[in-house]
C-alpha cells in the first residue's frame, strides 16, 4: 500500500463519472487541491480526498510527496493505427504544394503505399518501429493505447499483425495498456471483385481463427460508400458477437451511411469519425452506451471541415477525442496537442475535453474500471509536473508529463 500525499491538484473526474460522461460542466472535473490518494497493493484506490482529512489508519502508510504534481485519470488514446511500414512524408509535401488525391495516387502514394510497405516489412522490424512509437506516445502521459491492424489486407499478414499487436501488449504490460482491434476490413484489395468476396475469403475466416486464440479485443470496419456496406458490417458484427468480441466502427466520415445507427443497434463500444452523421444518428447515440469518438487531428492534417462536436455534446452523447495516428491522414501521435487545438475549435469546455481523453475514451474501449479517481477504481493515472491543470491544455505542444512508474514509485523516493 502507498500514500500519494500533498498532490498539488488531483483531477478526480468524479462529477463527470456521476453524469456518465454526458452534459458536463467545468465543475464536473471535481479537482481536489493538496490531495491524498491511498492505493493498495493490487493498484486499487482505497481512499482519496484532502490530505488534511486523511483517516488515521493511513497515516503510517509509506508515502510519496506529490506537491509538484497534477494528477489526472490516465489519458487514453482510443483510436490509432500505430503498426505500419514505410513513410508518407512526401505525400504531405505534395499536398502542401497543391496536389490532390489522384495526383498523390499517381505518384505511388495513398493507402496502397502503406499496404505495400507493410506487406514487405518483416515482423520484427514492424515490432521495433511500433515500440518506438508507443514509447513516444506514452511520454505524453498516455497510458492506454488502442492499436488497429488493417494495413496488410492479406490473410497471413493481417494475422501476423494482429499477433504482433498482442506481442506489443505483452511487451508493455505494466507500463502501457494496449487494446488490440482487428481492422482487416479497412479497404478492399484490388485483387478482389467485391467487398463481400474479401469479407468471405479473408476478414471473416481470419476472425474465426484469431478468436480461438483470444487475442482480439474488438473488431472494426470502414463502413463507407466504396469500401464496406451495411451487409458487410452486419456479417462482421454478428461474427464478433458470436465470439464475445467488442465492436467498433469507422462511421459516417464521407457520407451519412447510417453507421452511427448501426453501431447503436449492436451496442458498439464506439463509432468514430462522424463528420456526416444525421440528427437521427446523433439522437440514437445519445440514447445508447456507444461512445461518439471525434478525430479532429485528421481534419487539421487534411485541411477538412471538423465534425460538429457540439451537436453530439448538446444532445447528451458520450464524446471521446482520439488521435487517429496513422501514416497518411494524421501523422500526429500527440493526443494532448490535438485536444488543445480541438478545445476551442470544437467549442468544448474544459471538463468535456478532459472527459473525452480519460473517462469517455476509456469507455470507448470498454474499460469501465478506470477514467475516474475514486474509491474501488483502478489507480490508472497520468502525472504532470506543473502548477495547475490549466497549464496543460493552455501550453500547446509542451509536454509536462512524467512517467507515473517513476514518479509514483516508493523505490524512487
Amino acid at each position: 500500500m502507498k500514500h500519494l500525499k500533498n498532490i498539488k491538484e488531483l483531477v478526480t473526474m468524479q462529477g463527470a463519472h456521476q453524469k456518465d460522461g454526458r452534459s458536463l460542466l467545468p465543475e464536473d472535473l471535481t479537482i481536489i487541491k493538496d490531495a491524498s490518494l491511498i492505493i493498495d497493493n493490487s493498484n486499487k484506490i482505497v481512499w482519496c480526498g484532502y490530505t488534511k482529512d486523511l483517516p488515521t489508519e493511513y497515516c503510517a502508510t509509506p508515502s510519496i510527496d506529490c506537491s509538484q504534481y497534477v494528477i489526472t485519470p490516465e489519458i487514453v488514446d482510443s483510436h490509432t493505427h500505430t503498426v505500419f511500414g514505410g513513410n508518407r512524408a512526401f505525400e504531405y509535401t505534395m499536398r502542401l504544394n497543391g496536389a490532390d488525391y489522384q495526383d498523390i495516387a499517381n505518384a505511388g502514394g495513398g493507402i496502397l503505399n502503406t499496404m505495400e510497405k507493410t506487406l514487405t516489412t518483416d515482423s520484427d522490424a514492424l515490432f521495433r518501429s511500433a515500440c518506438e512509437r508507443i514509447e513516444r506516445i506514452h511520454s505524453y502521459g498516455v497510458g492506454t493505447i488502442e492499436i488497429k491492424s488493417g494495413y496488410a489486407l492479406d490473410y497471413e499478414k493481417e494475422k501476423e499483425i494482429t499477433k504482433l499487436i498482442h506481442r506489443l501488449k505483452e511487451q508493455f504490460c505494466g507500463k502501457v495498456q494496449i487494446f488490440n482491434t482487428y481492422l482487416a476490413a479497412h479497404a478492399v484489395p484490388k485483387t478482389f471483385k467485391s467487398s463481400k468476396a474479401y469479407m468471405d475469403s479473408v476478414v471473416l475466416p481470419l476472425l474465426e481463427e484469431l478468436a480461438t486464440e483470444r487475442i482480439v479485443d474488438a473488431v472494426d470496419i470502414f463502413h463507407e460508400q466504396g469500401y464496406f456496406d451495411k451487409e458487410d458490417a452486419i456479417s462482421l458484427f454478428d461474427k464478433a458477437k458470436e465470439y464475445g468480441i467488442g465492436i467498433k466502427v469507422h462511421a459516417d466520415e464521407f457520407n451519412d451511411n447510417g453507421g452511427a445507427s448501426l453501431a447503436c443497434q449492436y451496442n458498439a463500444l464506439s463509432c468514430d469519425h462522424l463528420l456526416q452523421t444525421s440528427k437521427d444518428g446523433i439522437d440514437e447515440l445519445a440514447n445508447s452506451s456507444t461512445v461518439a469518438t471525434i478525430l479532429p487531428g485528421t481534419a487539421f492534417f487534411l485541411g477538412k471541415n471538423l465534425a460538429n462536436a457540439r451537436a453530439f455534446l448538446d444532445s447528451g452523447c458520450k464524446v471521446a477525442l482520439a488521435s487517429d495516428f496513422n501514416p497518411g491522414s494524421c501523422h500526429c501521435d500527440n493526443l494532448l496537442l490535438i485536444a488543445s487545438l480541438a478545445g476551442k475549435n470544437l467549442n468544448m469546455n474544459i471538463a468535456e475535453i478532459w472527459a473525452a481523453i480519460t473517462l469517455n475514451a476509456a469507455g470507448a474501449l470498454g474499460k469501465f474500471d478506470q477514467g475516474v479517481i475514486d474509491k474501488d477504481m483502478k489507480a490508472k493515472l497520468s502525472v504532470f509536473k506543473t502548477n495547475s491543470l490549466d497549464e496543460i491544455i493552455y501550453s500547446w505542444g509542451r509536454n509536462f508529463a512524467i512517467s507515473p512508474q517513476k514518479a509514483l514509485s516508493l523505490e524512487a523516493q
